[in-house]
C-alpha cells in the first residue's frame, strides 16, 4: 500500500492487512494476551499488541505519518498535551470540544500548564496569544461551532511563535485534510467517532510525522501510554480497523446527506441560522424558542438520536448547553448535528417535523 498513486478509498480497505501470502488470513486476528514469553520484541502487553500494530499502520499512513492507539480520545489528548513543559502555556480555541477544555482546565488547577482561549476566526487575536506559548491546539472545525482556521496559516504562526501545533482532526478525518501535510506537529483522533463509525467502541489516537523531531515526540507519547496505562483494548483496535474500512463510502454518504440538510435547514422557519462549513458531516443550528425550544425538537425526533456522541452510522443531535462545560459563548438554542447515512428524505422529514413544534405547524 506504498503506491503513491492509490486513492485513499482504496488505501483505507487494504492498510493494516496482513501480508498477501498463501493461506494467510485477509484480516488481523484479535491478538489476547496480556503476557509475552521472555526474549521477543515485546515484553508486556501494555507496550504493543500486534491489533494495535495494525490499526496504527493504516491511521498512520491516511495522516502521513506514525500512529499511536490509545484508550480513548481523551486519553490520545492528554497524551499530546503530556508534551507541553511543566509550567508551559496551551493556546486553544474558545470553542473546542468540551472534554478538552476540562482536561486543560484541571491541569491549569494543579499548576500543570496556563491556557490562553482565543477566536480562531481572528487570525490578528490568535497571533497575539502566541508568544511565550509552547503549544497551539486547534480544531478545523471547530465543536460545535463548526469554525474553520488556515492550517497552514496557523503552522506558520505557531512556528515563528516557537510553539507545536496540534490539530485535533476528529470532524474532517485523514480523508478530508491532512494536517501533518500543512504544517501540523502532532494530529490526534477520537477514534470513537467517524474513524470507527458504529458508535460502539471508545479509542483515541495520535499521530506523529516520520522526521527526526516526530520520532522523539512519538517515543515520548509512546512511553506516556505505557506508563499511564492508557492503553486501548484488542477488540476495540480490531472493530476500529473493521469501522475505517468503510469510512470512505460512509463519510461519501452523510457529507451528501449533510450539504442537502443544510440547504433545506436555512428556508426552515424554525431556523434562526445553520453552520455547515461546506464539507463533512457535521452541522449545527439555532432554532425558534431558546433552550426550551432547541430541547423540545431534540425530544421530539424518531429518526435521529438524541445523544452526545457523532460520527456514527446512525445521526444524532443536542442542544450543547445543556452541559455545564459548553463555554456562554455557545447559543443556548444551538444544537450539534451528527449526520449518519441513513436515507436522506428520512432524515429531513423527522427533522423537519420535530422543528414545525417551535413554528406552530406541530
Amino acid at each position: 500500500m506504498d503506491d503513491p498513486v492509490l486513492h485513499p478509498a482504496t488505501r483505507v480497505v487494504h492498510l493494516g492487512r496482513p501480508p498477501r501470502e498463501p493461506g494467510t488470513p485477509v484480516s488481523p486476528p484479535v491478538v489476547l494476551t496480556s503476557t509475552y514469553a521472555a526474549d521477543g520484541p515485546v515484553d508486556y502487553a501494555r507496550h504493543a499488541n500486534p491489533t494495535w500494530a495494525a490499526l496504527e499502520e493504516a491511521v498512520g499512513e491516511l495522516e502521513g505519518g506514525r500512529a499511536l492507539a490509545l484508550a480513548s480520545g481523551m486519553a490520545a489528548l492528554a497524551a499530546v498535551f503530556s508534551l507541553v513543559p511543566r509550567g508551559g502555556t496551551v493556546v486553544l480555541p474558545r470553542h473546542a470540544y468540551s472534554g478538552t477544555g476540562w482536561l486543560l482546565d484541571d491541569l491549569e488547577a494543579l499548576g500543570d500548564l496556563t491556557v490562553r482561549r482565543v477566536d480562531v476566526t481572528d487570525p490578528a487575536e490568535v497571533e497575539r496569544a502566541l508568544p511565550g506559548a509552547d503549544l497551539l491546539h486547534l480544531e478545523s472545525p471547530t465543536n460545535p461551532m463548526l469554525e474553520v482556521v488556515d492550517l497552514a496559516w496557523a503552522a506558520g504562526a505557531a512556528h515563528r511563535a516557537g510553539a507545536l501545533l496540534s490539530v485535533d482532526n476528529t470532524f474532517a478525518t485523514p480523508l478530508l485534510q491532512q494536517p501533518l501535510a500543512l504544517g501540523a506537529d502532532v494530529v490526534v483522533h477520537s477514534v470513537t467517532k467517524l474513524l470507527s463509525g458504529h458508535s460502539d467502541l471508545l479509542l483515541g489516537a495520535v499521530v506523529l510525522p516520520d522526521d527526526e523531531a516526530g520520532r522523539e515526540r512519538y517515543e515520548r507519547v509512546h512511553r506516556h501510554r505505557s506508563s499511564r496505562g492508557a492503553v486501548p483494548g484488542p477488540v476495540e483496535a480490531w472493530l476500529a480497523l473493521r469501522g475505517l474500512r468503510t469510512l470512505e463510502v460512509r463519510l461519501e454518504r452523510a457529507q451528501a446527506s449533510a450539504a442537502t440538510l443544510a440547504e433545506r435547514l436555512a428556508g426552515h422557519p424554525g431556523v434562526l441560522e445553520v453552520r455547515y462549513p461546506g464539507r463533512g458531516t457535521m452541522l449545527a443550528v439555532r432554532v425558534r424558542g431558546g433552550a426550551e425550544g432547541a430541547e423540545r425538537v431534540a425530544a421530539a425526533v424518531r429518526v435521529w438520536l438524541h445523544a452526545t456522541s457523532l460520527g456514527g452510522v446512525d445521526s444524532q443531535l443536542e442542544r450543547r448547553r445543556r452541559h455545564a462545560l459548553e463555554p456562554a459563548t455557545v447559543s443556548e438554542d444551538l444544537l450539534r448535528l451528527s449526520v449518519g447515512i441513513e436515507h436522506v428524505e428520512d432524515l429531513w422529514r423527522d427533522l423537519s417535523a420535530a422543528l414545525d413544534t417551535v413554528t406552530g405547524g406541530g
